[in-house]
């Protein structure tokens, strides 16, 4: 039986595109499965089960990332729980004096706001539009109203400024 052979069954497939999924690169992959780096390269071309395995693993993760940087980016609302005390007076109904308190801690669920995060919003701007976010823009300047000309007249004879 070939190594290769156990990677390409339905539960080595699943393990493949598990470690996929959970974020490792090929080569920590490979050595999960105790295979060179080279090996699962290789192993890549010749089974294509192999290589859909690894995409589809990298493509789930690689979208659930994307959708919390734009939920990240645009804010949210989001369900928590949160623990409240709740005092129980119980009551003499003939007298109505105070026969006991009980103090006690519940769960609450409650639903609060997440800001947007300027950093997310930088990040998906720089690498959704980079012609308009990029953080180096080009100058080009150009001389007008003779302000080039009296530049030289300035620095005529001087010989360490070059136009």
């Amino acid at each position: 039986m070939r190594k290769s052979d156990q990677w390409t069954t339905e539960d080595g497939l699943i393990k493949i595109q598990g470690w996929a999924r959970d974020g490792l690169i090929e080569k920590q992959i490979a050595h999960n499965m105790g295979v060179a780096y080279a090996t699962l390269r290789e192993w890549k071309k010749t089974f294509p089960a192999i290589m859909e395995a690894l995409r589809k693993g990298k493509e789930v993760v690689d979208r659930e990332v994307e959708n919390a940087l734009y939920k990240s980016a645009m804010g949210f609302t989001q369900k928590v729980k949160k623990p409240v005390r709740i005092r129980d007076v119980e009551f003499d109904p003939r007298t109505g004096r105070k026969i006991r308190e009980v103090e006690k801690w519940v769960q609450v669920e409650e639903e609060v706001y997440i800001a947007p995060q300027v950093t997310a919003q930088i990040f998906w701007l720089k690498n959704r539009k980079p012609d308009q976010w990029r953080e180096k823009n080009d100058l080009t300047l150009t001389p007008s109203n003779g302000v080039l000309e009296s530049l030289m007249e300035l620095n005529r004879g001087k010989g360490n400024v070059e136009f």
